[in-house]
């Protein structure tokens, strides 16, 4: 697959979500993001590990059928695919995320060439592991681009510090109110609850870690993009939402800011369109669509 222009690269885990109903989706943050960026009409290169299995040549094939770049695809013979058992409580995803997984071990002698790269994305999860770790640090530290760093902190595979420490790397960061309340704390002490405190925490992050800016999802109230010039974004939601479930909905959020930042759209409208996308993604099962349609409807009203 030819590329003349720079390219967003997505690192990290590609798991199946598995429902109680039996049913079993394709997911994984990165996974999720550089999907959407490619029904969209982008070219990312998808850098993760899946087992030689069954399951990983349903993602293989789905990759194929969606025509993503498979170059960054890596074959494990010792270890299984991603899988993700989610119970929905109350309308929210549970999630348990299983151990010792393909996307653990990400080696750093597979990875392609990265050669015009417009900006690196990962999320946290795939910093649990040594091996991964390794790779994605070795990529950072020689990386002339910029870092997009997606938060989700999914117990028992996080610390505090881990995160903090990636945060050094990172030009942006992406995370929700709870992980805010999280990782903030260890700044400047504990601050009391409310929309102020979260931006004095927001911003604190920006300050101490460098960052050009950060995005805070706040679920049924929208989401805050901060600058480290002092601006500032908002979103919320159309009370009309319709929800089947909420799994991959940050995500189809995260996808269209990545967007327009390849776009160079204003931050204003970027989070308007993340918004209604993520907003679409929600009235659907699962986190992604196989339906070039279904993109191209926004793609057509965005270009009115």
């Amino acid at each position: 697959m030819t590329q003349f222009s720079p390219r967003p690269v997505m690192f990290g885990e590609v798991v199946f979500d598995r429902f109680p109903d039996g049913n079993a989706i394709l997911g994984g943050a990165p996974f999720n993001v550089a999907w959407h960026l490619r029904g969209f009409g982008e070219n990312p290169l998808f850098i993760s590990r899946v087992g030689d299995d069954e399951a990983g040549r349903r993602v293989r094939l789905a990759m194929h059928d969606w025509d993503m770049d498979s170059a960054g695809l890596q074959i494990d013979p010792e270890h299984s695919t991603g899988a993700v058992h989610i119970q929905l409580v109350d309308g929210e995803p549970v999630f348990d995320i299983l151990p010792d997984q393909a996307f653990d071990y990400i080696a750093l002698a597979e990875v392609p060439p990265l050669d015009l790269v417009a900006f690196i994305y990962h999320g946290s999860l795939v910093l649990r592991s040594a091996e991964s770790r390794a790779t994605l640090e070795s990529l950072v530290r020689r990386r002339t681009t910029s870092v997009f760093l997606d938060v989700n902190l999914r117990a028992p595979w996080w610390s505090v510090a881990e995160i903090q420490r990636w945060m050094v790397y990172a030009d942006w960061v992406k995370l929700n109110r709870h992980e805010l309340e999280q990782l903030a704390p260890g700044i400047n002490g504990s601050l009391g609850e409310g929309a102020d405190d979260a931006l004095i925490r927001a911003r604190r992050l920006i300050s101490r870690y460098n960052l050009r800016g950060l995005l805070l999802t706040l679920g049924e109230a929208g989401a805050l993009a901060l600058t480290a010039k002092g601006g500032s974004e908002s979103i919320t939601p159309a009370s009309t939402t319709e929800v089947t479930d909420t799994v991959g909905a940050g995500d189809a959020f995260t996808s269209v800011f990545l967007l327009g930042h390849l776009r160079n759209w204003p931050l204003a409208v970027t989070l308007q369109r993340a918004q209604d996308f993520a907003s679409a993604i929600v009235g659907v099962r699962g986190a992604t669509v196989a339906d070039h349609g279904f993109y191209q409807r926004f793609l057509n009203h965005w270009s009115e």
